[in-house]
Formats: structure tokens, sequence, C-alpha cells
């Protein structure tokens, strides 16, 4: 391991752990610029771009030179997302989330695991291609997005849909011990609201409950769902669905008239988004309530993705992890998305990779370790030398 790469992957994760960057509000203003400015210093093309204001993100390219470049080659594209969640219960936390603690061979603090620690990673391999000439072929871009946490558009969703950034593979920085997540379900978002008639609840008969209607049609689901879906299953991925957020009534002596439910549908990478809405709109229809008492409502959704495992990328991942750990990597289920799901439909390959564990993720003295970190660095080396070389 050397020391110099390992002081200096700390010291950029120190950096960025200072630099608070939280959703709520999800303001990545200062630190897109620190990245922004160093690898603007390290040459690279550099945009900051912005849909939202205080919510920046920043795109960094760098094309081959001379005779190489000519030849053509793939657009390969690094990402990994800038916000956190917030610091929750404050006296969970041994030490202060926004300062490093640096002990027994890891770095705590607040998004140092998720996903500040692959930033780090990421930073430092920019530098380094820089220091070593650049891509010899193709273009390499490296993006740092918000809005990730918020699952919004305002990030990388952003990016795709402007069209700033369409390569041939991507790869993100995520939380899973240097081994690699090619596929991912894709997520629908849905709400169903039911209507009633109010009334003193002394006297029920007199209104029309739309808690009790709602009642009706998630037992609908459920009973539709526990079938339908219990045959819905690709190795270690499973079609699931749940309710997420049950809301009714303003008061206990009055009959409800309004209530409303959110669900989360969990989908096959062969699942369509818009197909899982109508599977689900069919269902509530088929439950026959009375017209006009109830509505369904699409909020969001995005595909889920499958890259190959004898792609290009991943076929240098393999490789290179073979190289430089002498084990073979594993190929792990993904429990939930990242900002690859943007890109879902575009036939490109998507590869989630980077140093840490998926349960330091989101929970208080949250950390990664430095040798994964160095480990890292030299993996993602030799796959952008087997790609771009």
């Amino acid at each position: 391991m050397s020391k110099k790469m390992q002081s200096e992957l700390v010291a950029i994760l120190s950096d960025l752990i200072a630099l608070p960057s939280p959703y709520p509000p999800g303001t990545s203003v200062e630190i897109c610029a620190y990245a922004a400015r160093r690898l603007k210093k390290a040459g690279y093309k550099v945009e900051t771009v912005t849909r939202t204001r205080g919510v920046d993100n920043v795109v960094a390219r760098m094309k081959a030179k001379g005779a190489k470049a000519r030849k053509g080659g793939p657009v390969i594209a690094f990402n990994a997302h800038v916000d956190t969640v917030g610091v929750g219960e404050r006296a969970n936390w041994k030490s202060d989330p926004y300062k490093a603690l640096v002990r027994g061979g890891l770095v705590h603090g607040l998004g140092a695991g998720n996903c500040k620690g692959s930033m780090a990673v990421q930073i430092w391999l920019a530098e380094e291609i820089a220091r070593r000439g650049g891509p010899a072929r193709g273009e390499l871009i490296f993006t740092f997005v918000a809005d990730e946490e918020n699952l919004g558009p305002d990030g990388m969703a952003f990016l795709r849909k402007t069209g700033r950034v369409r390569p041939d593979a991507l790869i993100l920085g995520a939380q899973t011990e240097n081994n690699l997540i090619v596929a991912e379900r894709g997520v629908m978002w849905a709400r169903i609201t039911t209507r009633g008639r109010a009334a003193h609840a002394g006297n029920p008969a007199a209104g029309d409950n739309a808690i009790l209607r709602m009642m009706r049609l998630v037992g609908a689901l459920s009973s539709y769902y526990d079938k339908a879906l219990a045959r819905r299953v690709s190795g270690a991925m499973k079609s699931t669905v749940n309710i997420g957020m049950f809301h009714g009534g303003h008061n206990t002596n009055v009959v409800p008239s309004a209530c409303t439910v959110e669900i989360d549908r969990r989908l096959l990478p062969n699942e369509k988004v818009k197909d899982a809405f109508k599977e689900l709109k069919s269902v509530i229809d088929g439950a026959r309530e009375p017209r006009g008492t109830y509505a369904v409502e699409f909020l969001t959704g995005t595909n889920g993705f499958f890259a190959p495992e004898n792609g290009a990328a991943v076929g240098a991942f393999e490789a290179a992890v073979k190289a430089k750990t002498g084990r073979k990597v594993k190929f792990l289920n993904a429990t939930g998305v990242s900002d690859g799901r943007y890109y879902a439909d575009d036939g490109i390959e998507i590869i989630n990779f980077g140093p840490g564990s998926g349960a330091q993720g989101h929970a208080a003295n949250e950390s990664v370790p430095i040798a994964g970190m160095v480990e890292a660095v030299e993996i993602q080396l030799e796959v952008v030398a087997r790609l771009l070389s």
C-alpha cells in the first residue's frame, strides 16, 4: 500500500467530510466547487451545471490527444453523489460528524461511506490519470452530483436529460467492498386517494368512510400481489410492493372524507414502470368501488437495468480485481436504487463499485476503510488502462 496515496486519499476525504452537504436542504455549492477546482487544476475541462439554485453538479472531461485520439474509443463516465443524509440524533455520534476521525484504519464522518469515500477515490483517480497524460483513446468523464438522496431531478437525472453525459459505460461509486453491482431493480411510486362523505362519528351510517374504502382497495392489492409477485424472481432479486404511507381523517369523532396511501413497487429489470402502473390501476379498478370515489396517480419511476457479465467494462473490472487482489470479483444484489437508473434504457453498461460496506451507509459513526479506498483506486486505474489504452 502506497503511504503517499493513502495519506492523500485521507486528506481528500477529510476535506469532503468538512464540507456539509446533507439532504435536506441538499445544498451542494461548496463541495462541488472543491471538486471543480481540483479537476480544473489537473487539466480537465470542467463545467458546473445547475437546474435549481444551490444544487450544483460537476462534469469534468478529458479526451485523448494526438494520433491515438483519432482512432476513437469509448466514453467512460465515473459518478459519485455529493449529498448525504442528515446527522440524525447527534447524541448517537461518538465524534463530530463534520470532522474526519481516523482510527483503526478507518475514516469516520458523515458521508465517509456513502458516498464521500468513493468521491475521494474518484478525485484522486482523476488527478492520477491526468498526471499520467490522460486517456490514450476515447473520453473520460467524472461527474459529482447532488439530489441523489432525494431521488430528485436536479442531479444525474438532469445531466442525462440535457445530454451532457452520454457514456458507453457508467461507473457509480457505491459501498460494494470493491465488488460489483451490475443489476438493479426498477422503482415505481404511486398514490391512491379515496373520497367519502363526512359525518358525526355518533352516526357513521350518515357518512361514507374514506378510510374503510381505502382498506378495501389495499386489501384487493395485497391479495393480488401476494400471488402475482411470488412468481417474479430473478436470482436474488425479487419483485416487491410496499405501502409506505397511509394518511386519513382529521378528527377521531368525524367520519373521514379523504384518505391517501403511497406505494413503492420494486421491479425486476425485465418489468417496465409503465406496465407496473397499469397493473396497479387495473387491480384498483377491479375492486369495483363507485366511480369518482377514488383516484390512482403515478408519482415517479425508473426502469431497472442489467449489465451483461460479458460486457467490456464488466470484463475489465473482473480482470482488474483478479490482477490487483488475486480474488474473483463477487456480483452483489442491490437493495436500493442508484443514479444509474436514469440510464437504464440507454443500452449502456452500468456498474456500481467502491470501498466500504453498505451496512455503514446512513448510520451514525459511518466509516470507510483506508485500505479499501487504496484498493479501489488501484483496481479502477487498471480498469481505465484496459478500456482507454
